[in-house]
């Protein structure tokens, strides 16, 4: 995995570059002002920033002038995880942060937002437009009797209403949850009925793939099943009336009303994010204001560099935390890009075209759709213009290798490209970009700042150049103060803290190398371990679809009672593809030249296709569940799972194996 010399990168960032990133004048500044590393770049200012968290911390929000309305009187008055008590005493308000750029009279006629829908045409929302439409609406949430701590949620798709709806619930000291419309009525209600909304923003329906999708009758169900609810917005997307009993979108609005933010104490709850929850009820995950807005300002501004001048764009919806990441550059001044609409409409290439048009700066992606593009023979270098782009990211999975080298020589050679790693559990990253290093091929740049990133084995001792647990030993701001309905705190602490106590273990499978990068492997709950070597699912998925036969792959490892392994490989072809001996055998050949002998499948089986979560990851772990022989009702959560129907099968194979 690594090697007593550092590979050669694939990209290294010139010095023109280095001396122009924010992080740079960051660590100057910091080692004037707070001690922090004058020399030895990066590596030093990352040593620096675990060693003296408070310090480091306290540097993040004086760098971004974070405007506390009544001030800290210590950076961290608790270290412990769960419970480390951040900025103790500070009041403050995320929105009234997020809307600061229409303060400044030159910048209040440029665009906060761009919307793009699948016409792929820009429609601009100026930056005193937005801080307009969110006094309005935050007024007229308090005359609903909104008051600090009631939940509101929105049904709605990527589109500036739903920036406003969430500003606005953020300046009253609300709690704003959402859900993107293409998730079915029980879905939502699994999660909404949890926290109680007392607002709900809706849609009539959405676009997506060319087609109008009404979502009226889904509408009407949530209506009846919320009985929380005090009042319904309608936001008329495909143009249809509001329906009795609710409120037009277009009257909240309309005010010329100046924006009131609630200074709210700095661990007050911001949003509330759900994870895939693919065993009983989607995990509530409720983080603060003070938390994510300290967080995502060292993300968005060191992290990816972003500022004023920067366009921002990532392909998300609203039921994924990348949105909330999203929304978030508009801390630092970014004109944020917003696509509602299918990722491949009406072409693979639909997303470069959208970075073209509005001129993006950062354009982030899945690695899935790299690998879509790549396999799709798309050309964007050569069809787009992309000048503006200066970084790619990728998160979802990790980025393989040869989704490295496919942007590398088809966007740009100078580019930089981030492959990222974090989780919905702190709407963050733990290790991803850094603008002043090298990127290696397969591999993330380096652990995130004020994150103390370690692979450990199975007693707790770090590793380097070997496959551990992910773990992260010192709090960050952004993780969850704690998960709704979950009084005592035990569902927070057995999801993270229960194999290493006092560590925050995420439940991935990575290596840090001898050079500072990362290796993401996959999930280690789902990691293949057999005769003693594990490997991460994600290398055998990489591997498998360089073959153009096959579109998608899901590979799982079966310790079974007799001490045997079981490990099957699930195929979904490509159009025209046969899974006939020859296939099978080229499969077989390649994980056992390019991976292991050890890892080569036991069995091939051809399935219509792969079960995924909500967010678009691949289920392993119910399906390792289903196939042990755990009932289908037991082993997942229908509300989490893009498909039910695809998994009967396996409940079945399951069934069949224990018979046999």
């Amino acid at each position: 995995m690594t090697s007593a010399s550092t590979p050669q990168p694939l990209w290294s960032p010139g010095p023109d570059r280095i001396a122009a990133a924010r992080i740079t004048a960051f660590q100057a500044w910091a080692a004037e002002r707070f001690g922090a590393p004058a020399a030895g770049g990066y590596p030093a200012l990352h040593r620096w920033s675990v060693d003296e968290l408070d310090t480091f911390w306290q540097a993040v929000a004086e760098w971004f002038d974070v405007r506390f309305t009544t001030p800290y009187e210590s950076v961290l008055a608790d270290r412990a995880m769960p419970g480390a008590r951040w900025f103790t005493g500070a009041t403050l308000n995320y929105a009234e942060h997020a809307l600061r750029a229409a303060e400044d009279p030159a910048r209040a006629d440029e665009a906060a937002l761009l919307h793009v829908d699948e016409t792929h045409e820009a429609v601009p929302v100026t930056w005193a437009e937005l801080r307009r439409q969110v006094g309005a609406l935050s007024a007229e949430l308090r005359a609903l009797g909104v008051r600090p701590g009631d939940r509101v949620s929105g049904y709605l798709p990527n589109i500036p209403e739903a920036v406003t709806a969430l500003l606005a619930t953020a300046a009253v000291g609300a709690v704003w949850t959402s859900c993107a419309p293409d998730f079915g009525a029980r879905s939502v209600l699994d999660r909404f009925q949890q926290v109680e909304p007392v607002v709900l923003f809706t849609v009539d329906g959405y676009r997506y793939g060319g087609k109008e999708h009404d979502r009226r009758d889904t509408v009407d169900e949530l209506r009846a099943e919320l009985p929380s609810l005090r009042a319904v917005v309608h936001i008329p997307l495909l143009g249809t009336d509001a329906p009795e009993g609710t409120l037009a979108w277009s009257e909240l609005t309309a005010a010329a009303t100046e924006p009131v933010f609630e200074a709210v104490p700095f661990d007050h709850p911001l949003w509330v994010l759900y994870s895939s929850g693919t065993t009983g009820l989607p995990k509530a995950i409720v983080q603060s204001q003070g938390g994510i807005l300290l967080e995502h300002l060292k993300q968005l501004g060191l992290h990816c560099d972003l500022g004023p001048e920067d366009r921002f764009f990532w392909y998300t919806s609203t039921g994924w935390m990348m949105w909330n990441f999203l929304v978030s550059g508009l801390l630092t001044g970014t004109t944020v890009v917003l696509y509602d609409g299918s990722p491949g409409y009406p072409d693979t290439g639909a997303q470069w075209r959208i970075a073209e048009r509005t001129k993006a700066t950062l354009y982030g992606t899945s690695a899935a759709y790299v690998m879509a593009c790549r396999k799709a023979e798309v050309h964007p270098g050569r069809d787009f213009d992309l000048s503006s782009v200066k970084c790619v990211a990728t998160t979802g999975s990790p980025l393989p290798p040869d989704g490295f080298r496919w942007l590398h020589e088809e966007v740009a050679e100078d580019l930089w490209i981030a492959s990222v790693s974090g989780g919905t559990d702190v709407c963050s990253c733990f290790a991803g970009a850094v603008p002043t290093l090298p990127v290696h091929i397969g591999e993330l740049q380096a652990a995130c700042l004020g994150t103390d990133l370690q692979a450990w084995d199975p007693s707790g001792k770090p590793l380097v150049g070997e496959v551990g647990e992910l773990v992260v030993t010192n709090p960050m701001p952004s993780m969850p103060i704690h998960f709704w309905n979950d009084p005592d705190g035990s569902r927070y602490r057995d999801s993270y803290f229960e194999m290493f106590p006092g560590a925050w273990r995420h439940g991935d499978w990575i290596t840090i190398t001898d050079h500072g990068s990362v290796v993401i492997h996959g999930r280690s709950d789902s990691t293949l371990n057999r005769q003693g070597v594990r490997m991460g699912s994600a290398d055998i998925y990489e591997a498998v679809e360089r073959l153009p036969e096959i579109k998608e792959s899901l590979v799982i490892g079966l310790e079974e009672p007799n001490g045997g392994y079981w490990m099957p490989l699930f195929v979904h072809l490509a159009p025209g593809a046969t899974l006939d001996d020859d296939l099978r055998a080229r499969v077989k050949t390649t994980i056992r030249e390019q991976l292991s002998p050890r890892h080569v499948p036991d069995e091939i089986i051809e399935v219509p296709a792969i079960p995924h979560t909500l967010t678009g990851k691949r289920i392993e772990v119910p399906v390792k569940r289903l196939l042990q022989g755990t009932p289908l009702a037991k082993a997942v959560n229908a509300g989490s799972v893009d498909n039910i129907d695809l998994l009967p099968f396996y409940e079945e194979l399951g069934r069949t194996r224990a018979q046999g």
